[in-house]
């Protein structure tokens, strides 16, 4: 007889958000400034939310907006940290899915959940935004969406780039607000085309923050930017070191101030770039004019890192407390020169994501492997070089997206 699959809504989820949110509800407010605007109109519907996804506490936003319990997508490695990992999956059930990658065992959880009633939520970008734009959505999404058969809650939050951006460890005193821009009904969507489908999520979740819309305070408004550029308009691929409010180039000497209004100045210098948002694209696009294939000789980049393999819905086992890593225009090499070297080509790696801040993983066959560096580790600029040589040895050099 074959056995039954066990109910992933539970009774419990709706009154352990209660109680949760009793708390993290008025804590949000203070620490965040924000503004979230209840759904009034959910009723006793479930939704597909789909959010942008700006802080750490995006979720808090949503419970806050809408009632009863919302189960989540999350990244496996939320799954990997042994008994509190158990202990997350009692209380609210989130979907577990591989950053980065096709994940089909997701989308059944999600159709299952949806086919029981429950409310889903997602952030469609599949990553929070380094640069205050919001990120590449991927057009799978619609699919998605069609197949859960669920109306499509388009959950905007503003002002979170400002409050606390992705390379930051502060939150900085400010405003910001969240609610529901656009309800996109079945009916609505069945007569849609993937692309136009696809075209109002994107409407319906973009936000731009390279503007001086507000002011932010903090004492440590540039603090780790490093983690985020790894490129100098001056002098090309370098590496950063940030203090209050400045980032020095450790290459050119040049500094930059990031001002209470998100602008950029120069000191003593004149910066070419008014915002980080504009900063990034920049970056992007050097990496995108870049011949990869030329910086296979010698390293571009070196880092230290805790290198471990994760396994998945378990623990983390690790295998280096501080690895040397080499960066090369193909590869990273961890170790190299000893009898524990490692190479990891970037044909055989599947997928790179940075998770949280500054940590990198690199799915390699069916083995995940997780850096964490220093604080001032930068795990993007291997997401952007592994996805600049696909590109380039796909024949698709003018491909522009670079993993995130």
């Amino acid at each position: 007889m074959e056995k039954k699959k066990k109910q992933w809504m539970q009774p419990r989820h709706k009154w352990v958000t209660k109680i949760i949110m009793s708390v993290m509800g008025p804590y949000t407010r203070w620490k965040y400034g924000i503004q979230v605007e209840k759904f009034k109109e959910q009723g006793d519907r479930a939704y597909l939310i789909l959010m942008n996804h700006q802080t750490a506490f995006d979720q808090f936003f949503i419970a806050m907006a809408f009632k009863g319990a919302v189960y989540y997508l999350a990244t496996d490695d939320l799954f990997s940290n042994g008994w509190i990992s158990s202990l997350i999956r009692w209380l609210v059930a989130p979907i577990p899915i591989k950053k980065q990658a096709t994940d089909p065992a997701a989308v059944l959880n999600c159709l299952r959940i949806a086919r029981d009633g429950g409310t889903i939520a997602l952030a469609p970008e599949g990553n929070r935004t380094y640069s205050g734009v919001t990120a590449y959505i991927n057009p799978a999404i619609a699919g998605m969406a069609r197949k859960m058969k669920l109306p499509i809650a388009l959950f905007r939050i503003e002002g979170g780039y400002g409050i606390q951006p992705r390379w930051s460890d502060v939150v900085r005193r400010g405003k910001m607000r969240a609610y529901v821009s656009r309800v996109i009904e079945p009916e609505e969507y069945a007569s849609m085309t993937t692309e136009e489908l696809v075209a109002e999520i994107e409407k319906g979740l973009y936000v731009n923050e390279g503007v001086a819309d507000a002011i932010f305070r903090s004492a440590k408004r540039a603090e780790y930017l490093e983690r985020a550029m790894y490129v100098c308009p001056f002098c090309g691929l370098s590496e950063f070191e940030s203090h209050g409010h400045r980032v020095t180039c450790k290459g050119c000497g040049k500094v930059v101030e990031y001002g209470e209004d998100k602008r950029l100045t120069g000191v003593d210098c004149s910066f070419p770039h008014e915002f980080v948002t504009d900063w990034y694209a920049y970056q992007e696009d050097f990496i995108n004019n870049l011949n990869l294939l030329e910086y296979a000789k010698n390293p571009v980049y070196r880092d230290r890192a805790r290198f471990s393999e994760v396994i998945i819905n378990k623990r983390k086992n690790v295998l280096q407390k501080d690895a040397p890593i080499a960066l090369y225009g193909d590869r990273v090499v961890i170790s190299e020169g000893s009898e524990n070297v490692m190479v990891l080509p970037f044909e055989e790696i599947t997928a790179a994501s940075v998770l949280g801040r500054n940590k990198l993983n690199l799915y390699h066959g069916n083995t995940v492997y997780q850096f964490k560096g220093s604080k001032r580790f930068n795990a993007l600029k291997y997401v952007n070089f592994d996805h600049r040589y696909k590109n380039i040895v796909r024949g698709e050099a003018n491909a522009k997206f670079l993993g995130l």
